[in-house]
């Protein structure tokens, strides 16, 4: 099978796929695909095309809808990297306060006064003085893989946290230490803290969700933290926030024009992820994300179709990848027993419109038989294994 490799991936991810693989940097025949950040929207995928790996947590760059509409499975790596966006918050929390950035550039405006400077350095280093962060109040809005790390640190570096996340998972929360304020509305998070770090996905209910409106309800002076998306935040609105003292520091890892040279914005060239550990965990993760979902038909850490996993029990597998609707499953299996293959064990998950099914049977369909499933109403995708 031929792997395309659209960036550059880690040789630690490559070298997992073994025999019977072929890398290649062309889209061609490729039956899996790993990708970090290659714009993908444009291109086009070919039919043999089954699954995505992203060597990453965001999806942006990947058509989703048509992957699913096309059978086409999308992996993500969640957590691969949260290590290392999280120090780099860390550091951003610092960088927010202590004005590092401005400080360091006036230091360098010294250069050529002698012996002057350390005088200069004493008297005009008042301009860039800024509070401890110890015994402050963060609020972290997302408690995933990513904000649970930075929750747990801010607090062991004294900070007083406060966590917010409707859809905190069972993982999530054992991780959770009970010293973090975990509230349920966001308000709470705008009203009662000195930071806000943003964690979350970039959606349609997520896009501006710090805005004018938000801004209005938070402390003056707050700092604001985005190693999330740009567009969670309102540029307009955090420009006039800014300018009026209500936000006393941006600090953003998604750049964008009207960000740059902004005073008080601390624009950071997207480095949230960018490590040899963190680009190492990223290949390995979508590495074996992918290599499952070919050899076996295991799906974790889909963005598009439920998470399926089950041992081989034949040594024959059908996955079906179908929509969400009844009566489906029926006619699938009854086309199978009509041919008289016994189905030894059969999977099936949903996920909002879509559904994937796995059946380990002890014969291989014939191609009437899989033109028939493909003629069932729903069925986007038949694969034999």
């Amino acid at each position: 099978m031929n792997i395309c490799t659209l960036n550059k991936i880690a040789a630690c991810g490559t070298e997992r796929f073994g025999a019977g693989y072929t890398m290649t940097d062309t889209l061609d025949n490729a039956s899996g695909v790993m990708v970090r950040s290659a714009a993908m929207h444009d291109m086009e995928l070919p039919e043999t095309l089954a699954a995505i790996a992203r060597a990453g947590a965001g999806v942006n760059n990947i058509p989703v809808d048509a992957c699913s509409e096309k059978g086409i499975v999308v992996f993500n790596t969640p957590g691969a990297n949260a290590n290392a966006v999280k120090e780099l918050v860390l550091a951003g929390l610092l960088l927010s306060s202590r004005k590092v950035v401005p400080a360091i550039q006036w230091a360098a405006t010294l250069k050529g006064e002698g012996d002057q400077v350390g005088k200069l350095v004493e008297k005009g280093k008042s301009a860039f003085a800024g509070p401890e962060i110890a015994g402050k109040k963060l609020g972290v809005i997302g408690l995933g893989a990513i904000g649970i790390l930075v929750a747990s640190a801010a607090k062991s570096l004294g900070m007083d946290v406060y966590g917010y996340d409707p859809f905190l998972s069972v993982d999530a929360a054992w991780k959770l230490s009970r010293s973090i304020h975990h509230v349920q509305e966001l308000d709470t998070i705008y009203q009662t803290c000195d930071y806000i770090s943003v964690h979350v996905p970039l959606t349609p209910d997520t896009k501006g969700m710090l805005n004018a409106e938000t801004f209005a309800l938070m402390k003056d002076g707050v700092r604001i933290l985005n190693f999330a998306r740009a567009d969670l935040v309102n540029s307009t609105d955090m420009l006039a926030a800014l300018e009026s003292g209500k936000v006393a520091s941006y600090v953003v890892d998604f750049p964008t024009e009207e960000m740059l040279g902004v005073e008080n914005v601390v624009a950071i060239p997207h480095l949230g992820a960018s490590t040899p550990e963190s680009e190492d965990n990223c290949a390995v993760m979508a590495a074996d994300e992918l290599r499952d979902y070919l050899e076996n038909g295991n799906i974790l850490h889909s963005v598009n179709y439920p998470d399926v996993q089950a041992p081989r029990t034949t040594a024959h597998r059908l996955c079906v990848l179908h929509r969400n609707i009844p009566n489906l499953l029926a006619q699938i299996s009854a086309a199978v027993s009509a041919e008289g293959i016994n189905i030894a064990s059969l999977v099936n998950q949903s996920r909002k419109e879509y559904a994937y099914t796995m059946l380990d049977v002890e014969a291989l369909p014939s191609a009437a038989v899989i033109d028939q499933i493909l003629a069932v109403d729903g069925v986007i995708r038949v694969r034999q294994l």
